[in-house]
């Protein structure tokens, strides 16, 4: 495994030398993931082979790590782990994406080279739940929302209703529904 991978990559020049990548990144450097991590912490094994078919230039590989995600319900970690087979077409139009084959999603390349790290990171975001929560209730729920028990909430209620000076005046009144005297 390399300890460092290139920052920037030739997808084509690599399909054409039927290239491939062994390393790890580091979860520090994603910053579109980073807002949903508890913990960045860690590294993605990266294992990426460049290869051709004809016309259509691809990359299979996977990738693999352990995530600590933020729980949407107790906002504490929650462990994810990712082992996510990547197969990717290399495309340059719209026409290409057309004729990719089953089971491949388009990589769209406009420039030369690109950002491996980038291509290493939407395939994580597209391994996440779309609302990432513990599988079970989770055990300590306190969001800063605390209800408070019967009897306080009964002496709060009885000490913060506006109302509770006309139940003096209703005990003035006559029984002809008059206060007058």
């Amino acid at each position: 495994m390399l300890d460092r991978l290139p920052r920037y990559i030739d997808p084509l020049h690599l399909a054409d030398k039927r290239g491939e990548l062994k390393g790890e990144l580091s979860l520090k450097d994603f910053g579109r993931l980073g807002d949903m991590l508890f913990d960045t912490d860690g590294k993605v094994v990266v294992d990426l082979f460049f290869s051709r078919e004809g016309r259509l230039a691809k990359i299979e590989g996977k990738i693999e790590t352990h995530l600590q995600l933020v729980c949407q319900n107790c906002l504490k970690a929650l462990d994810w782990p990712v082992q996510a087979e990547i197969h990717l077409g290399i495309v340059n139009s719209l026409e290409q994406i057309d004729r990719l084959p089953p089971g491949f999603e388009p990589l769209f390349v406009e420039e030369e080279k690109v950002l491996l790290q980038d291509i290493v990171e939407d395939e994580l975001l597209l391994n996440l739940p779309q609302y990432p929560k513990h599988p079970e209730p989770c055990a300590d729920q306190d969001t800063g929302s605390r209800t408070p028990s019967q009897p306080e909430a009964d002496r709060q209620k009885r000490q913060d209703n506006p109302f509770s000076i006309l139940t003096n005046l209703k005990n003035l009144e006559s029984p002809h529904g008059s206060t007058k005297k």
